[in-house]
């Protein structure tokens, strides 16, 4: 068996990419933190990860919840810190901009980036006395919107640009701060969104299901297509470890079909010629003035 090799904690561990991480990490011989938001979670992954793997309650919008995770990790790992830490919670919410509830707005950018930012504050300390790394899991949606993913892409332009911030101000103690950003990747949380996209279509008015019903399922259903035929979790847990381990990470990490060749088109494409080859894409295009009601 491999000697320990440090500590890492990984947030939104759960299932799917999160999940994979941690039970990789483990598997390699990190100490692994998982943080979970739900004890029947916490139970789950100590059923299939080894004694490496341990389960802590952190939901990344909660002070409390950070707080007591901190201590919980910072009396098991004492003066050695942690090597690594793996931002991976988050949501996704799509809607039609002129729609989305407000309250379902800033949920998203609580998890997807003011929860990163806590967690991150809150445990820095445990990393810089390892001298470890920061990876932040963000999207190539953090390069190029899609139509009806205002909401999730403008999270993950947010974490993109936090992420550039602390990599610079984290330089002078040589801790690497490296953005992770996943294409089309193939989770249980793909399942759930047909569902979820019923009930954000529920919440539209009479005239906003006019408009947008349609052209929004036929969004979410394209949506889902392109994440079936994604490569599993397990490619994004390889990617992070290599990450962590490597000498000298690159800034930036594109992990999936087209998470290299979407944000290519955005930057060398034409607005006007990007739009339509965007909407043409999800399956909701419709010439300029189509609509005239």
């Amino acid at each position: 068996m491999k000697e320990k090799i440090g500590a890492v904690l990984v947030t939104g561990a759960s299932s799917g990419m999160g999940k994979a991480c941690a039970l990789r990490l483990a598997q390699a011989g990190y100490s692994v933190f998982a943080g979970v938001r739900k004890e029947r979670d916490a139970q789950l992954l100590k059923q299939e990860g080894s004694s490496r793997l341990i389960p802590v309650i952190l939901d990344v919008t909660d002070e409390q919840s950070i707080a007591a995770a901190r201590e919980v990790i910072r009396e098991t790992v004492g003066a050695d810190g942690l090597v690594g830490l793996v931002n991976n919670a988050g949501v996704g919410v799509t809607a039609p901009i002129e729609l989305v509830p407000l309250q379902e707005l800033r949920g998203q950018f609580e998890i997807n980036v003011i929860g990163q930012v806590a967690v991150i504050q809150a445990f820095l300390p445990l990393i810089r006395a390892a001298r470890g790394r920061i990876l932040n899991v963000g999207s190539v949606g953090g390069k190029i919107t899609i139509p009806f993913g205002g909401p999730l892409c403008s999270s993950k332009y947010a974490i993109e640009s936090i992420n550039d911030a602390l990599r610079m101000e984290l330089r002078p103690w040589g801790i690497h701060v490296v953005l992770v950003a996943p294409g089309s990747i193939r989770t249980p949380a793909v399942e759930k969104l047909v569902a979820d996209s019923e009930v954000m279509v529920n919440t539209f008015s009479p005239e906003g299901k006019a408009r947008y019903a349609a052209s929004y399922r036929a969004f979410v259903q394209s949506f889902l297509k392109q994440e079936e035929e994604g490569v599993g979790p397990e490619v994004m847990a390889e990617t992070v470890y290599h990450a962590l381990t490597v000498h000298t990470p690159r800034n930036r990490y594109p992990v999936g079909p087209k998470a290299r060749l979407l944000p290519f088109l955005g930057t060398w494409l034409p607005a006007g010629v990007l739009d339509v080859l965007r909407t043409r894409m999800f399956h909701v295009y419709q010439p300029f003035g189509k609509v005239t009601e």
